[in-house]
């Protein structure tokens, strides 16, 4: 009887230190090595979504390392590098700023002519005064990403 309850106070220590786990927020940052969906009609796009296997990311050309909404990304797409913009996010944003379910992805050319004609999903309508004010400091040039936008929220 003595070794049976000993046995139980064991066991019942042992269980509340095994259920000790950490648990951390789910972190939807754009940083090295996060797939990204291509929303936008480019071939290459088109092929690697169909393939199942979307672009994941290799820099984004910002201080922090961490992207944004609007920032400019380097991806990795069957086997090739492309420069994109990033038009949705999953993480969460400031105040009026659509959260979207997937990370989105813009395809553009080195000069920032976008690959594709058409954006297929909605994109968020900050994003016009933020990719202005980035036209005006680094010298490419974004309206023609926002000409082929078709919806805005």
């Amino acid at each position: 009887m003595f070794s049976s309850s000993l046995l139980i106070r064991s066991a019942l220590k042992t269980k509340t230190i095994s259920r000790n786990f950490h648990v951390s927020n789910q972190r939807y940052e754009i940083q090295k090595l996060t797939r990204l969906r291509v929303v936008d009609n480019s071939e290459i796009g088109k092929q690697a979504m169909a393939e199942g296997r979307p672009p994941r990311c290799i820099h984004v050309y910002n201080k922090t390392g961490v992207g944004k909404i609007g920032d400019k990304v380097l991806v990795a797409i069957r086997g090739e590098k492309k420069k994109g913009i990033l038009v949705g996010l999953k993480q969460n944003q400031k105040t009026k700023v659509p959260k979207f379910d997937s990370n989105n992805l813009v395809l553009i050319d080195d000069n920032g002519t976008p690959l594709g004609t058409r954006i297929h999903v909605p994109i968020p309508t900050i994003l016009r005064t933020i990719l202005k004010e980035k036209t005006f400091s680094k010298g490419a040039d974004y309206t023609k990403l926002l000409g082929i936008a078709s919806k805005f929220v």
